[in-house]
């Protein structure tokens, strides 16, 4: 059969033979992962040498590999082959090796100049996986520095438009062939289990539509229950998903040996890669299972969403492949436009601390140094960072340490690398391993013990029949096996030791070793502190409640205290390996003293202490400005010197911006703390200690010396009235300082005094005899020339024997009553 992908051969063959990068579009069922390799395993440019296609899942690797040996008329192995986690068919005749993410990193890593290699291929690139990304940008470094001669072509079913331009790769597009798919909507969103909806509508197909029907569900669990309720159909009613044996995958993928219609209940590993003959019906359940990285776990783990709207286009087209065909789809039409038009690429969501360890043993400490579609964000390559050096897979400086180096050999996450890498007990790492990767097989309501678990593995694996779900324990085990391979260890099925499950759990996860904490009654209350920093608990009425110490596999990291889902006993001795004498100086709020102490910790956890006799001056201050921080300035005194000196040069850092004076404002000091307190807090410990402080030498000191000559010229502390008494000024930053004085004081003086070099008049508060406010102003002649009149009225009946003139300009200023005979 002709297939599209067919027509653009030739320019595809012509780009490679002059381009390093060449970009083909091209739908599901043209052709492209199928045919279009073939054809360029003799091309002149190749030399003779490999062709590497990356695939991003097993289940797909396995079946193109499958389609382009049929295509050369040989079995998987021989001219084509394949390599996934744990498995591959190849041989020395083999030229053209498909291969998942994992292991093309790993062959870059062993083999920078891909020797023997002419061509890598990436497929599926729409998907934008975070191992495709980091492929992409290494292989664009081969190219410029090791490998002028290697070519990459990027494959993709959809496409960003901008792709092309920002690769600087010519794009080359093959139609496809589609026969016309109606898409029919339900009239109303659905409610109720995805299964249910899916298997319902399966037999409505059946009944009404020829051809094999493919069925999406999220995940293994709807696919199981979707197939119950179909089991009574006359068809053959078969699962696809990732973990299953390849016997089975292969069953779904051929035609029905006994001829009969087909029912393909399959996640979303259906919707590009994989073809699967006879299908003219699709029923799209609307959801998808991905993987989202999960602080909580520290691992990526699987969690279900609504489908995107490109992913909904392609399982719709693959009704359309052999004939025209009919995609049914449980959500309304008006909900189509609400979908997410896509899923955002990986990288910029992902856990990064594989793709950061890789990096690190490139020799790329700095992610931005590499050529990236979109680069990894800072802020998640440093956490990264810091759990790789907590698993000693990192030195300070971000290279790589032998045992960083030890962990990539494993094909998992760094954390169960090192578990798997350092344990003495390597069956039961296998088990532990394995448990933690998959889904949890116990019901709710088990317990969080991780123990548990190891148990009930190892009981399913002697033919014990336990309340574990039997498919869970089935892919538990056979995961369990592969890593009891590369460890080159047997099974053991006898009870498992908790302090040993538990010391395994906390070389995945050393921050989250856990001390308990007591109660106010003195008991345990299931309630721990990580070694994090964290605090979190355990179910109400748990099994583990009365541990001293766990090692916390699974949490939720919760907004307080996290909430444990997976955890191990721990014996407490297990931290001293890893714990370290440190000198603890730090603020009791309770009590306002300095706490010193020497501290035996693993992380937050306080093993032991011992009080510190001699306390550093720098760390007493640095304890002390961090409780400055914490609970404000109030814990200073500024005494009215120290206070005034602060709000004349706030003034005028308001009225004259363009000389710098100093911020001494309480978000300026707190800002600057350890420059002007740290050298006068001396030997202060206490919050007594520190309201005893004198301040004003400090905030001098803030001053450079040409603004501390100006300060008294521009903002003077007093001002001299007429009669000579000197009176204070009470500066307000932002305004005019107040001058309060008694009216009589004035007499005579006809303009205003002003600071700030005559630039700000003073807000006079006029005072009667007895110091009471009569009257305020900035403008002190027209007071004289109206006000004044009234308030004479009133004073001169208050206070007769004080002299209270008709004119004011021209009576001497007076202090106190009239003298004798006036």
């Amino acid at each position: 059969m002709t297939l599209p992908i067919q027509d653009v051969i030739p320019a595809v063959q012509a780009a490679l033979a002059t381009q390093p990068l060449v970009v083909v579009q091209a739908p599901p069922g043209a052709g492209k992962s199928t045919a279009l390799p073939l054809t360029l395993l003799d091309q002149p440019w190749l030399a003779g040498q490999k062709i590497i296609m990356l695939q991003p899942r097993r289940v797909a690797a396995r079946a193109v590999a499958a389609r382009l040996a049929q295509g050369l008329g040989e079995e998987v192995g021989a001219t084509v082959g394949y390599r996934v986690r744990f498995e591959a068919r190849v041989s020395a005749a083999t030229r053209l090796e498909v291969v998942t993410e994992g292991i093309l990193t790993r062959r870059l890593q062993h083999d920078p100049e891909l020797a023997g290699v002419g061509l890598v291929i990436l497929d599926e690139f729409h998907e934008r996986s975070l191992n495709a990304d980091l492929a992409l940008a290494l292989l664009r470094e081969v190219q410029g520095a090791l490998r002028g001669d290697l070519r990459v072509l990027v494959m993709s079913a959809t496409l960003d438009p901008a792709l092309p331009g920002r690769l600087g790769a010519p794009l080359i597009e093959s139609q496809g062939r589609a026969y016309p798919v109606e898409v029919r909507y339900l009239a109303t969103d659905p409610t109720g289990r995805v299964e249910d909806l899916v298997a319902r509508q399966v037999r409505a197909a059946l009944a009404a539509q020829p051809g094999d029907v493919l069925a999406f569900l999220p995940g293994v669990r709807e696919i199981r229950g979707a197939a119950a309720q179909l089991a009574d159909t006359d068809a053959a009613v078969l699962p696809l998903y990732g973990d299953l044996p390849v016997a089975e995958q292969q069953r779904a993928l051929r035609p029905d040996p006994q001829g009969r219609r087909k029912v393909v209940l399959a996640t979303s590993i259906a919707e590009t890669s994989l073809t699967i003959d006879g299908v003219r019906v699709v029923v799209d359940g609307g959801q998808s299972r991905f993987a989202q990285f999960d602080p909580a776990s520290g691992l990526s783990r699987m969690v279900t969403g609504r489908v995107t709207q490109d992913a909904a286009a392609q399982r719709a087209g693959r009704a359309g492949r052999t004939a025209p065909g009919v995609a049914y789809r449980l959500w309304s039409e008006r909900t189509q436009p609400l979908l997410p038009a896509a899923r955002p690429p990986e990288v910029l969501e992902a856990d990064l601390a594989p793709l950061t360890l890789e990096l690190a043993q490139w020799g790329v400490q700095e992610p931005g140094t590499l050529w990236w579609l979109d680069e990894p964000p800072a802020r998640r390559v440093q956490a990264a960072r810091e759990v790789l050096r907590g698993l000693d897979a990192l030195d300070d400086a971000g290279r790589v340490t032998p045992e960083g180096a030890r962990l990539l050999d494993f094909p998992t996450h760094p954390r169960l690398a090192h578990l798997l890498s350092a344990a003495e007990d390597a069956p039961l790492a296998a088990d532990v391993a394995a448990l933690l990767e998959e889904r949890d097989p116990l019901p709710p309501g088990s317990g969080a013990d991780l123990t548990d678990r190891v148990a009930a593995l190892r009981a399913w694996r002697r033919g014990e029949r336990g309340r574990g779900d039997a498919g869970v324990l089935d892919r538990t085990e056979r995961l369990s096996r592969q890593w009891r391979g590369l460890l080159r260890v047997r099974p053991d099925d006898t009870p498992p030791d908790p302090f040993a499950v538990g010391a395994l759990v906390a070389w995945a996860y050393p921050e989250r070793a856990a001390l308990a904490r007591e109660s106010v009654s003195g008991l345990r209350s299931g309630r721990f502190l990580l070694a994090g920093g964290q605090g979190a608990a355990l179910p109400e009425g748990d099994a583990l409640a009365g541990a001293r110490a766990l090692a916390v596999a699974h949490l939720d990291a919760g907004q307080a205290e996290g909430r444990i889902f997976l955890a191990a006993p721990l014996d407490p001795a297990a931290l001293e390996a890893g714990a370290e004498w440190t000198d603890a100086v730090r603020w009791d709020p309770r009590s306002g003293t300095l706490l010193a102490q020497r501290e035996r910790r693993f992380g937050a956890l306080v093993l032991e202490t011992r009080p510190l006799r001699d306390l550093p001056p720098e760390s007493r201050a640095a304890a002390l400005t961090g409780a400055i921080r914490a609970e404000g300035l109030h814990l200073l005194t500024f005494a009215p010197e120290a206070q005034a000196l602060r709000d004349r040069v706030e003034s005028l850092r308001a009225w004259r911006p363009e000389d710098s004076w100093p911020d001494l404002s309480d978000a300026g000091l707190l800002a600057t703390l350890d420059d002007w307190l740290g050298p006068v807090l001396g030997s202060a410990r206490s919050r007594e200690d520190l309201a005893r402080l004198n301040l004003l030498p400090a905030l001098q000191a803030q001053l450079p010396w040409r603004l501390l000559a100006q300060l008294d010229d521009l903002a003077p502390t007093h001002l001299t009235v007429p009669t000579g008494s000197r009176i204070r000024l009470t500066y307000r930053p932002g305004q005019a300082p107040i001058l309060a004085v008694k009216l009589q004081e004035l007499f005579g003086l006809a303009d205003t005094p002003a600071v700030n070099g005559g630039r700000t008049p003073v807000l006079l508060h006029l005072l009667s005899p007895a110091g009471r406010p009569v009257q305020v102003t900035q403008d002190l002649r027209s007071f004289w020339n109206s006000s004044y009149f009234e308030v004479r009225k009133d004073l001169r009946g208050r206070y007769p024997k004080h002299p209270w003139p008709d004119d004011p300009w021209t009576h001497a200023p007076m202090r106190g009553t009239k003298k004798r005979g006036q």
